[in-house]
């Protein structure tokens, strides 16, 4: 019956009444109606039909309605976030009770062509996740200070595990008192506010992100060896005796990549050694598990939540020097135009020489200058950054989009406090190990693509026509003419406008708007390619120690390759499980980013709470009708508020996305260089408040 209704509503430019549906099926009988009415109610349950105030009925897909997830802003208003579709603005007037992180039915509002905007018609879920705040007492009685002011909740406490006022707490929500009114218990007190860590374990908890691992998952490291056993070297390839040697960053620990370099004739030889954490991490135990639930590691200013225990991701999984170490091996010839013309995919157990670091291997590969320990892999380095650019080349040459997007570092002292931002390096090591994996992940894929076997993909769809059309239009707004025909998006497409902007001062605030303007890559089963790197199939292959979908990619190496497990029953139990780990996985990445982009937030504030009155120069990175962000050259940004500019009345131009002065027409736009006065940060808000103190003096036309 579902898919009846289903076909009715789909071919109907209406919606239809409960009676004109049943005459339409054909249904004459009490029971039937009873029947029909049930399926109703289970599609709108789904959320594949919608029943409007009249109580008739249209499919989603058919209607000017749509479902996300509710992103608020302290302000009051809101965007409500479309998989795979544009946000819909929410004006304050139109939240209709939604809060940050609500599941809810938007109706578009606007005419088509513009900037969408809609009210929010249903709240169809909350729920809520872990709730974090500040514990305060009016009048003896505990209350919670959410530390996310977007979620608009007033929440009483009922039971307090002794906490006292100042401290952070874990709050469970227990009942429903009226409208936004909740009352909660507290199930973990993180510590007082002004402890080390706690503004960390704060963000960390509030995002459902565990710090611990449970009883059972270290009841099972017992049975994990500290050391590769003689009964583990069955089957695999021995390459103890191959120079192979890891780079990585200078405080890492967690070693998942080893590679070596060899030529044969004029081609070259490239193995990629990843740690085999398949092997000790089994399906169907409490270590998987763990593994799956998180999905990630989470990388944080000081510190690391790892996906698996330190025993593993540390140890015995880790590609440490001097120690055996059990490997998958993806073993490629490339030739000199950086094609794999052959390859082995193997079990192997390696031995590292080396643990190198990249600020000593661009030392060499830069300075030409040898740190102590690497005068006997100078040879091996050099020839690695000749095989780099050769597979660059041809990354290019096809369309690779390299949008060199600047990263900052944030520097901590003993207790965790931020005490520098800086740029974190990307150099010719970086680079060469970027290149090494991109060329093993596109090998494995595209091997079992060709078998045809259910597998998970790192995709990255086209980008949508409408968001790159808004961006040319943007940058004929800022004066930029760029010749190229968008009405086919290719990565060549996308590497010819970012080639034509190069030269432009502003170089890296448009390539971070034209990458925000593309799809987000994801986990998926279904193989449509990776735009942004130009490849035709990809997947994650080299980092299972802290990636759950490397680490199933090794487990169906293993099932498909080495245990020669290909059988229907296999291949049906993939199919129906791995669009399930790779949705999950996306959706662990997407919430690993958030938690990383928060501690980043609150820790620059942090460091520019010591830096009020101080001047910097920046660029505006955008303009809001509300102010300006301006960007500090080490990726700090703060906003000028729109009624802290002087010397004027400033209202802000739609048009063409600048903010102008009534009486001489003075304006910013982005990319302006302007000089800026720290006046305000806010850790706990994650906000800094700049004002202009000199500007380079920009006059428009009216």
């Amino acid at each position: 019956m579902e898919e009846k209704i289903i076909e009715l509503l789909t071919n109907s430019d209406k919606a239809l009444s409960v009676t004109e549906i049943n005459d339409s099926l054909g249904f004459s009988s009490v029971d039937e109606l009873k029947e029909l009415l049930k399926v109703l109610n289970k599609l709108e349950d789904e959320l594949k039909i919608y029943r409007t105030k009249k109580d008739n009925y249209l499919l989603f897909t058919n209607s000017h309605l749509k479902i996300g997830t509710m992103i608020a802003n302290k302000k009051g208003y809101g965007f409500v976030d479309i998989e795979g579709d544009e946000d819909v603005f929410i004006p304050p007037t139109n939240m209709n009770g939604a809060i940050h992180g609500d599941k809810v039915i938007v109706e578009i509002t606007s005419p088509k062509g513009i900037d969408l905007e809609g009210r929010i018609l249903k709240i169809v879920d909350r729920k809520f996740k872990q709730m974090v705040g500040e514990i305060y007492y009016v009048k003896n009685k505990p209350f919670l200070k959410l530390d996310d002011d977007r979620v608009k909740l007033d929440i009483v406490i009922d039971k307090t595990l002794g906490a006292m006022e100042g401290h952070k707490v874990l709050v469970k929500i227990t009942s429903k008192l009226k409208d936004n009114n909740y009352k909660g218990e507290v199930i973990k007190i993180l510590g007082h506010k002004n402890d080390p860590g706690v503004d960390i374990l704060s963000i960390t908890n509030e995002m459902g992100i565990p710090d611990t691992f449970s009883e059972n998952v270290m009841k099972e490291l017992d049975n994990i060896p500290d050391e590769v056993k003689e009964e583990d070297l069955v089957n695999r390839t021995d390459l103890r005796e191959e120079v192979i040697f890891t780079i990585d960053g200078d405080d890492t620990k967690d070693i998942d990549d080893a590679i070596s370099i060899e030529k044969v004739g004029k081609n070259y030889k490239l193995g990629v050694h990843i740690a085999d954490v398949s092997y000790y991490v089994k399906p169907n135990t409490a270590l998987d598990s763990e593994a799956f639930d998180r999905g990630t590691s989470v990388y944080l200013a000081d510190r690391v939540i790892p996906m698996l225990p330190h025993k593993l991701s540390n140890g015995i999984c880790s590609l440490n020097p001097n120690v055996d170490r059990l490997a998958l091996s993806c073993i490629m010839e490339i030739d000199e135009n950086g094609n794999v013309v052959d390859y082995d995919i193997l079990q192997t157990i390696i031995k590292s020489r080396i643990q190198m670091t990249y600020k000593k291997v661009n030392q060499i590969l830069e300075e030409n200058s040898v740190p102590e320990g690497y005068e006997e892999y100078v040879d091996k380095l050099r020839m690695m950054a000749d095989l780099a650019k050769i597979l660059r080349k041809n990354k290019e040459n096809r369309g690779y989009i390299d949008f060199d997007i600047d990263e900052s570092k944030i520097i901590v002292d003993d207790k965790g406090k931020a005490i520098d931002v800086t740029l974190r390096n990307r150099g010719t090591g970086e680079k060469l190990i970027e290149d090494f994996m991109i060329a093993a992940n596109e090998t494995v894929a595209t091997h079992i693509y060709y078998m045809e076997l259910p597998f998970i993909y790192r995709v990255h769809g086209e980008p949508n026509e409408e968001k790159i059309n808004n961006f040319m239009r943007f940058l004929n707004i800022l004066g930029y003419k760029v010749k190229e025909d968008i009405k086919k998006i290719t990565p060549k497409t996308m590497q010819n406008i970012l080639n034509q902007l190069k030269d432009k001062k502003e170089f890296h605030l448009l390539s971070g708007l034209l990458l925000r303007s593309m799809q987000k890559a994801i986990y998926d089963t279904n193989n449509i390619g990776h735009f942004g790197i130009a490849s035709k199939c990809y997947t994650h292959f080299t980092s299972p120690i802290r990636r759950y979908p490397d680490t199933t990619v090794h487990r169906l190496l293993h099932t498909y390759l080495f245990d020669n497990n290909i059988s229907n029953e296999t291949i049906s139990y993939y199919e129906r499980e791995l669009p399930f780990v790779a949705e999950h996985a996306s959706n662990m990445e997407r919430r690993s980013i958030e938690c990383e982009r928060a501690v980043d937030d609150m820790k620059k504030a942090e460091y520019m709470m010591d830096h009020i009155g101080e001047e910097y120069d920046g660029i505006i990175s955008s303009v809001l009708n509300f102010g300006m962000f301006v960007e500090l050259p080490n990726l700090i940004e703060g906003l000028v508020r729109l009624d802290s500019l002087k010397g004027d009345y400033y209202t802000y131009d739609e048009t063409t996305f600048t903010i102008r002065g009534n009486k001489d027409k003075r304006g910013y736009r982005l990319g302006d260089s302007v000089r800026v006065k720290v006046i305000a940060a806010d850790k706990e808000k994650r906000t800094i408040d700049f004002e202009v103190v000199k500007d380079g003096d920009i006059k428009q036309e009216s």
